[in-house]
């Protein structure tokens, strides 16, 4: 009997080489990263609805010999290719590829071809209240400071040596906005999406840890203790409800490449706002976020195989990310301190490190450092008017690059 278990032992040791020489190094370590994007969305809570699904994402993709992501090349086409030979036409070569497995027909479903983020898109906007931004629109300019860090990225990246499409998509990072990351990133450098789409929601879910420091280190004392007046409640609701449609038009006049993005988040706040359609309004909130959500992780998570996701481009890619959310802070705050001086100490400078698209969490993160220095500061809803501010302006960037891009023959 003890030699049958020795015997089964030594089988079993023999299995387990066998299963390290088939995954190698690369995808136990992709493996170890899975498990603990699996962790941090179930125990700590950092953005579980995404990082659950791509940690199981990047899971079944770095399973030994599993092809959930496997493009072949379909039987009979491939006989007509090797007659053509090299002369086959690229149309033939595309019409001929056997897409299999279930990672593969979910990236295929709405990576792609941009669904996912875009029906995100469509929840954002119903979920979106631009009240207190159309109170006082001049905080727009918040939302539209919070955004210099996404340029001066891009011209750190371009300086690194990335081509001019992957240099956009790293950079559009800073919009702190995870959906609007995607969709740039999946059409134009879908060789990154895995990492610029972890670090995306890793930055986003680290806001506020990474930006009170440079709040505190940017502001005195009395800059951070300043109060301003209580937002009054007096936007019409055919204001409201022009909002959208006005953006929309002047978003495809200007910007017409980034149109889907805009007119996908205003889409879901019109809906919103014309009281007309509620059931789609709560579906769009609630069923077909959550439906988008699930397969947008799971597609990302697939993207996340060893043989793409370990590579020096990766490291480079989470410390540009991190350098464009901490210049878009630092940008947003000094305004905020110019905005204090010319108004002669009426707004406070903190105000401006919601400019971001981290919508509601760095209106938030603003609200909970102004009491920290004065309990009876609140500066909640005019965070909330840069915070959306910042929605926009990233959504408006993204735009911008995407039709700059395209009148230069690039895309």
């Amino acid at each position: 009997m003890l030699a049958d278990i020795l015997t089964g032992l030594g089988g079993l040791t023999e299995g387990v080489q066998l299963l390290f020489t088939i995954t190698g190094l690369k995808h136990i370590v992709m493996l170890l990263i899975a498990g603990v994007l699996i962790y941090l969305g179930v125990k700590k809570d950092v953005e579980p609805l995404l990082l659950v699904p791509i940690g199981f994402g990047c899971l079944l993709v770095n399973i030994p010999l599993s092809d959930l992501m496997h493009v072949g090349i379909d039987s009979g086409a491939r006989q007509v290719l090797e007659a053509l030979g090299p002369s086959a036409p690229e149309s033939l070569k595309a019409l001929a590829k056997d897409d299999t497995g279930f990672l593969r027909t979910i990236y295929n479903m709405g990576i792609a071809n941009e669904l996912f983020p875009l029906l995100i898109f469509i929840g954002i906007g119903a979920m979106t209240d631009f009240g207190p931004l159309l109170e006082n629109p001049k905080i727009l300019l918040f939302g539209a400071a919070g955004q210099c860090g996404i340029f001066l990225t891009l011209l750190l990246a371009l300086a690194l040596g990335f081509p001019h499409l992957q240099a956009v998509s790293i950079a559009i990072i800073g919009a702190c906005d995870g959906p609007t990351a995607i969709y740039v990133a999946s059409q134009y450098a879908p060789e990154l999406l895995g990492p610029i789409s972890v670090a995306a929601y890793s930055y986003m879910a680290l806001v506020p840890i990474i930006q009170p420091p440079i709040m505190k280190a940017l502001t005195s004392e009395k800059e951070r203790k300043t109060r301003m007046p209580k937002v009054k409640r007096s936007v019409s609701p055919n204001l409201k409800l022009a909002f959208p449609i006005v953006v929309t038009i002047v978003t495809g006049l200007i910007a017409p490449k980034g149109l889907p993005l805009m007119g996908a988040i205003m889409l879901g706040n019109f809906m919103r706002e014309c009281n007309a359609v509620t059931r789609l309004v709560k579906a769009s909130e609630n069923e077909i976020a959550n439906v988008a959500t699930l397969f947008l992780g799971i597609a990302i998570g697939a993207t996340m195989g060893a043989e793409l996701f370990l590579k020096p481009t990766t490291l480079a890619i989470f410390a540009l990310g991190f350098v464009a959310i901490c210049l878009d802070t630092v940008v947003g705050v000094l305004f905020g301190k110019l905005w204090y001086l010319l108004s002669g100490g009426k707004i406070n400078p903190l105000i401006g490190a919601a400019g971001i698209s981290a919508y509601p969490m760095a209106a938030r993160v603003v609200q909970t450092q102004g009491q920290r220095y004065d309990k009876h500061n609140f500066l909640l809803m005019h965070a909330m008017g840069a915070n959306t501010g910042g929605q926009i302006g990233s959504v408006a960037a993204a735009a911008v690059m995407l039709s700059v891009l395209k009148g230069l023959g690039l895309i």
